[in-house]
């Protein structure tokens, strides 16, 4: 039993992140609305791939929820299953009114629609590990009450991820959806780390530090994302002229851009500390190499107007960089350590 729990738990972590890496090409792409509803699209299982599938069709039979797009103008939900007529009867149909979005691009939507067809994929192992844990409760008392806890999560998440779409990618709904996102990663990685049979040395400020590094982190990425939403507002006005979107620079990415520098100076102090008293935590050496990368990205974003895949990978990033920090306090403060470093 314990080897599948553990086996699914890692599953579940990988496809996390791949769900991360997915929802944040979405956003590159400006595929957010390629479904105007949740959990279906256009009200297909099966999205559309041209837009005459949305369309009215005469002598043609609906499902109720099914979309089309009437004038240009709106989008008409199918009140019931019925067959239509030779003309558009609007009795059987009645306005989408959650929102005004009605623009309909196959790629978009297609990728979009991946998006949340992983996020379901995701899912799956999830609730095996869950079911198993629940077989043997009696012995794994503490990781049944995560396991469920990750199956609400993952839950709470569809839900903020319908009224994401709801409110037209509202910014603190995406901020909330994120950080959601990351709080499914914690819980995955201590069911991950409650396997774990490696003890490591600590230190009192090395403890402190990945404390307040991880704090940093969690900013970070509330404040990137606020970035992200003032960029993504630029790019609906300017969508082609990059070298623009910055030319008026929010006071908030002056504060992201300087808890960048509080963010490295810790991290930094992290690694230096693990070096000097041969700590051995191999894991502060791979934050390291990671903030290197996201340090790049960054600056390929500020001052060579967006590379393609740059603000994926910068998302992406601070999402790994999140999961090892907390895998790393994990290790510093749920296992009794063999070794004690003395105090700085």
């Amino acid at each position: 039993m314990e080897n599948n729990f553990y086996r699914l738990t890692k599953i579940s972590l990988v496809l996390i992140y791949i769900v991360i890496i997915a929802g944040a090409f979405v956003r590159m792409t400006g595929s957010g609305m390629g479904c105007p509803d949740w959990p279906k699209c256009f009200g297909f299982y099966i999205p559309p791939t041209e837009k005459s599938q949305i369309l009215f069709k005469p002598n043609s039979d609906y499902n109720k929820g099914q979309m089309i797009i009437y004038n240009q103008e709106e989008l008409l939900v199918a009140k019931s299953d019925f067959k239509s007529d030779t003309s558009l009867n609007l009795n059987n149909w009645q306005v989408y009114d959650k929102h005004n979005y009605i623009i309909f691009n196959p790629l978009h939507t297609w990728i979009e629609y991946i998006n949340r067809l992983i996020g379901a994929i995701s899912g799956i192992p999830i609730l095996l590990f869950t079911i198993l844990s629940i077989v043997y409760y009696k012995k794994f008392r503490h990781l049944t009450l995560i396991s469920v806890l990750t199956v609400f999560a993952m839950g709470l998440q569809a839900w903020l991820g319908k009224t994401v779409v709801d409110s037209n990618l509202a910014g603190y709904k995406i901020t909330m959806h994120m950080l959601m996102a990351l709080f499914i990663v914690a819980l995955l990685i201590y069911l991950v780390y409650s396997g774990s049979k490696r003890v490591v040395k600590t230190n009192k400020t090395f403890k402190f530090l990945i404390i307040f590094g991880l704090f940093l982190t969690l900013i970070q990425i509330v404040l990137g994302t606020q970035v992200r939403q003032f960029v993504d507002e630029q790019a609906q006005l300017n969508y082609y002229n990059k070298s623009d979107w910055f030319n008026e620079i929010p006071i908030i990415y002056e504060y992201h851009r300087t808890f960048s520098i509080i963010v490295i100076g810790v991290n930094t102090a992290l690694f230096l500390i693990n070096k000097q008293l041969s700590l051995g935590n191999k894991y502060i050496n791979y934050v390291m190499i990671l903030l290197l990368f996201e340090i790049i990205t960054g600056v390929s974003m500020f001052y060579f107007d967006f590379p393609f895949g740059t603000q994926t990978a910068h998302l992406v990033l601070a999402s790994i960089i999140f999961g090892l920090q907390f895998y790393i306090l994990l290790q510093n403060f749920l296992k009794e350590n063999k070794l004690q470093a003395n105090d700085l």
